[in-house]
C-alpha cells in the first residue's frame, strides 16, 4: 500500500532526516509533497533520484494527503495539525504542542505501538532525549519494573536545530583562528563549554527538556507516578545525545541479568568491552537508529542489589526525532 506524504519543515535538520529515513527504509511513497516556509518556496530537494519543488504551507497544502510529518516547531504545528487532520491526513508531530494532550498518543514504537491505534488524527512524537532514554528502560522494566530513575543528559546542539551546528562550526573556526568568538543564540559561549539546557527554567526549578524527561516517560510508559529526575546539560558535540541513567528496580537485579535483556531488546546496541574501555560514544551513535548502551554496572552506593548504572548514546535527530515518527507512519499502514 503506497500513501501520499507531506513533510512539513522539510528544509530544518529533521526534515532533511526525514527524507534520509523515507529512502532509507524504502517508505511506500506515492506522491510526496514537501512544505516550509514562504522563505524557502522554490527551493529544490532530491528524493530517491527525484526533483521536487518546496512549496508554501498553507491550509491548502494536505489536500489528499494521507500521512503529514511535521517538524517545524510548536507553533506551526497548532495552527497546521488540525487543518492536515480535518483534509483527511493522520499527522505524525515532532514537536511539543500536542506531547502532553489527552487523547493524543504519545509514541515510542518498541515501547507503546498499541497507542498508534488509539490516534484522532495526530500522534506524537516525543521529545529526543525521551525517546534515547525508553528505548533501553522499558525492556529493563517490563523484566523487573523501575522504581526510579535518574538521569543526566549530555545533548549535542544539533538538538537545537541547525543552527546549533552553525553556531558550534563558527565558534570552533574562530577559536582555531584565535579570533573572538561570538555567541549569536546559544545563550553561552559553546565551544570548549558546556552550558544547562537552552531552556527556560520551570517554576520546580526543572527546566523545559528536564520536565519533558519526566512528564512523557510517564505517559509512554503508563506510569503516572513513576519517580523521575532529570538534569539536561548542552555539550559541545555535533550531533548524538548521551545519557548517564540510574535505575532502581523493584527486584535485586544483576549487571548479567541486564546486559541479557538488552542484547535482545529491539532498538538497542550493547557497546560494552571493558577491556578495551569502549563504550557508548555520540561518534559512533551518529548516523544510526540504535541506541547504544554500555557502562552496565551495579550502583555501589545500594546494598540491596537493585541500582543499575548505564550510560547511552542515540542519534537525536534519527531515532530521536525523524526515525520515530517514520516507524511510526510504518505502523499505521
Amino acid at each position: 500500500m503506497s500513501v501520499n506524504v507531506a513533510i512539513v519543515g522539510v528544509t530544518g535538520a529533521v526534515g532533511q532526516e526525514f527524507l534520509a529515513v523515507l529512502a532509507e527504509r524504502k517508505f511506500p511513497v506515492r506522491q510526496l509533497r514537501l512544505l516550509a516556509s514562504a522563505r524557502s518556496a522554490g527551493t529544490k530537494q532530491v528524493f530517491c533520484g527525484e526533483t521536487f519543488t518546496v512549496e508554501e504551507l498553507t491550509a491548502e497544502s494536505f489536500r489528499d494527503v494521507q500521512i503529514a510529518l511535521f517538524s517545524a516547531g510548536g507553533s506551526i504545528s497548532k495552527a497546521f495539525g488540525p487543518v492536515a487532520v480535518a483534509a483527511g491526513a493522520i499527522v505524525v508531530d515532532n514537536s511539543s504542542a500536542f506531547r502532553l494532550k489527552e487523547g493524543i498518543p504519545l509514541v515510542v514504537p518498541e515501547v507503546n505501538p498499541a497507542a498508534i491505534e488509539k490516534h484522532n488524527g495526530l500522534i506524537a512524537n516525543p521529545n529526543c532525549s525521551t525517546i534515547i532514554m525508553n528505548v533501553p528502560v522499558w525492556p529493563l522494566h517490563r523484566a523487573n519494573r523501575v522504581r526510579r530513575i535518574i538521569v543526566s543528559t549530555y545533548q549535542a546542539v544539533s538538538g537545537a536545530g541547525a543552527w546549533g551546528l552553525e553556531e558550534l562550526e563558527r565558534q570552533m573556526k574562530a577559536h582555531a583562528a584565535g579570533a573572538p568568538i561570538e555567541k549569536i543564540k546559544f545563550p553561552h559561549q559553546i565551544v570548549n563549554n558546556l552550558f544547562s539546557h537552552n531552556t527556560t527554567i520551570a517554576e520546580n526549578g526543572y527546566n523545559e527538556e528536564e520536565n519533558k524527561m519526566l512528564l512523557e516517560t510517564r505517559k509512554i510508559f503508563g506510569e503516572p507516578k513513576m519517580a523521575i529526575t532529570a538534569t539536561c546539560i548542552r555539550v559541545p558535540i555535533p550531533r548524538a545525545h548521551c545519557e548517564s541513567i540510574n535505575l532502581e528496580f523493584e527486584r535485586p537485579i544483576t549487571p548479567a541479568e541486564v546486559r541479557n535483556i538488552l542484547s535482545n531488546a529491539p532498538g538497542v546496541k550493547v557497546v560494552d568491552n571493558v577491556e578495551a574501555n569502549h563504550f557508548p560514544m555520540p561518534l559512533e551513535a551518529s548516523g544510526q537508529d540504535d541506541v547504544l548502551v554500555g557502562r552496565i554496572r551495579e550502583d555501589m552506593s545500594r546494598d540491596d542489589g537493585r541500582g543499575i548504572e548505564l550510560f547511552v548514546s542515540g542519534d537525536q535527530i534519527r531515532k530521536g526525532a525523524a526515525t520515530n515518527a517514520v516507524q511510526i507512519a510504518e505502523k499505521l499502514l
